[in-house]
């Protein structure tokens, strides 16, 4: 649903949320041109909840194992987006792969954020595998979400020089500068390229 020309969007998480942060700070701001309808949060404790409150972002948390499967919750999910008229979905740090039910309704809609130079160290905790392989190069990557996983289309990346006396600790902040900037950046090209396509339709 545009509004004023703006997209209507739905930020994902299962963490802290720096990145919905960075997000929702770029959306105040208007750099990002776009509304945030929703957050959903598969872990009703996790931190993120806390931003989005503060941010007066509404919230959708559940729990899986409350459903009886992938499709169910996935259902209850797509109806409240649906209702919320989310045009897209951007993965902020949700920790579960889009199943089979919100790729139907979003397809191509749906972004995600991995903190790697992509097709390298897929999966959790990459900054830990790109740190014990002792790479010179890390990064981040945005990417179009399909059923694999991180194995979308790739939109942009940037590289992280690991630095000799490089950290576990200080790769993660470095990485997380790093997507606070790209994110944010990727998603204002997105949605501005969206908006002028709905015009010019």
């Amino acid at each position: 649903m545009k509004k004023e020309g703006k997209s209507c969007i739905a930020l994902f998480a299962s963490g802290s949320g720096s990145n919905v942060q960075a997000i929702a700070e770029a959306v105040q701001t208007g750099e990002i041109p776009a509304h945030i309808a929703l957050l959903v949060c598969d872990q009703p404790d996790a931190y993120v909840i806390k931003r989005a409150e503060q941010l007066n972002i509404p919230v959708f948390s559940f729990r899986a194992k409350e459903y009886a499967s992938k499709a169910e919750f996935e259902q209850e999910i797509v109806h409240r987006l649906r209702e919320a008229g989310v045009d897209f979905i951007f993965l902020a740090g949700y920790m579960r792969l889009i199943g089979e039910t919100l790729l139907h309704a979003y397809r191509g809609k749906i972004v995600n954020i991995h903190p790697s130079l992509l097709p390298a160290f897929p999966g959790k905790d990459a900054i830990g595998q790109a740190f014990n392989a002792q790479v010179k190069i890390a990064g981040v990557t945005v990417h179009f979400v399909d059923e694999g996983m991180d194995t979308g289309p790739i939109i942009d990346q940037e590289s992280v020089r690991m630095a000799e006396d490089e950290t576990r600790e200080s790769l993660q902040r470095k990485i997380q500068e790093v997507e606070h900037e790209l994110y944010p950046r990727v998603i204002k090209k997105l949605l501005t390229e969206a908006v002028m396509e709905g015009i010019t339709e």
